[in-house]
């Protein structure tokens, strides 16, 4: 069964694309076949993997406005599993566009259809606001992955994200779930830090991923490079931080659909971990990194 996952937050810079590259390629690694589709204008999921700006390469506007089929607009993300709609600064142009369309909001869902049990898992970058886009995020998925920063800021921004949430699961999602909430740019040096992930632990309890996302240089540079930061430095931490996450959404569908047996037999749970650091040790060879790690 094909779960998709909206990964937004309406604040920027809270690492929404580093998560979308880094646990679709973890997710792909263990086994397990993921499209990643980059709903965002700015592009950064598709250059994070290795593909420039490209005026002639067809992306989501030709599907939501022109009514390509997803398919063929589809391209192989670099990494064995792996699948990449790509997006340019068109989307910008059919965020417009989308407004006199009949049934705007679900378009991307329509698109989607096409591709269900071709993947196992279809992970959406959404912009950083809430727009036509967005709300076709959110309309085609399952459940929302919620990175937040942890800094004090990010805090007050939380309760107006799960209040949007809850709008749009009256009005054209029902079934939208929340998948997790996940501890990005953590450092644990400092005292905000902590409290800030002590805070969001005591209120939202279980909710939140027990996997955090430490700040981390391997982490920051594998996009100058083009490849996920398994493939960059498959050591660092923000890789084995990654893989973790990647083992915990698998373990959480796996409940989901109340199948875990069948789940853990194709590569979920703690083989899902061991499955995505034998593949991904294999890769770091011609990765762009070395095997050490640096964090900050």
């Amino acid at each position: 069964m094909t779960r998709v996952i909206a990964i937004a937050n309406q604040k920027g810079g809270v690492g929404k694309t580093t998560t979308a590259v880094n646990l679709g390629a973890c997710l792909a690694a263990a086994g397990e076949r993921t499209l990643i589709i980059d709903c965002d204008p700015q592009g950064n999921a598709t250059s994070a993997l290795g593909f420039p700006k490209d005026p002639a390469r067809r992306t989501l506007y030709q599907t939501l406005i022109l009514g390509e089929p997803i398919e063929r607009i589809t391209i192989n993300a670099g990494v064995e599993g792996l699948d990449l709609v790509p997006s340019d600064k068109n989307l910008v142009g059919a965020a417009v566009e989308l407004v006199s369309i009949d049934a705007r909001e679900y378009r991307l869902k329509g698109a989607i259809r096409d591709v269900i049990g071709k993947y196992s898992y279809v992970l959406i970058d959404c912009p950083p606001s809430l727009d036509l886009l967005s709300i076709n995020a959110l309309a085609a998925s399952d459940s929302v992955l919620v990175p937040i920063q942890c800094e004090y800021l990010a805090l007050e921004g939380v309760s107006e994200l799960l209040d949007t949430l809850m709008r749009l699961r009256r009005t054209v999602n029902p079934s939208l779930a929340i998948e997790g909430i996940l501890l990005t740019m953590y450092d644990d040096r400092t005292t905000l830090s902590k409290q800030v992930a002590s805070d969001l632990r005591s209120f939202f309890g279980s909710q939140v991923f027990e996997s955090i996302i430490p700040r981390n240089v391997r982490l920051a540079e594998a996009p100058s490079h083009g490849k996920p930061v398994i493939i960059y430095d498959v050591h660092s931490k923000g890789a084995e931080s990654y893989i973790s996450l990647a083992k915990e959404v698998i373990s959480n569908a796996a409940k989901r659909v109340g199948q875990g047996t069948e789940r853990t037999d194709q590569g979920a749970g703690t083989s899902a971990s061991t499955t995505a650091s034998a593949a991904t040790a294999g890769s770091a060879g011609s990765g762009g990194g070395g095997t050490g790690s640096t964090s900050t």
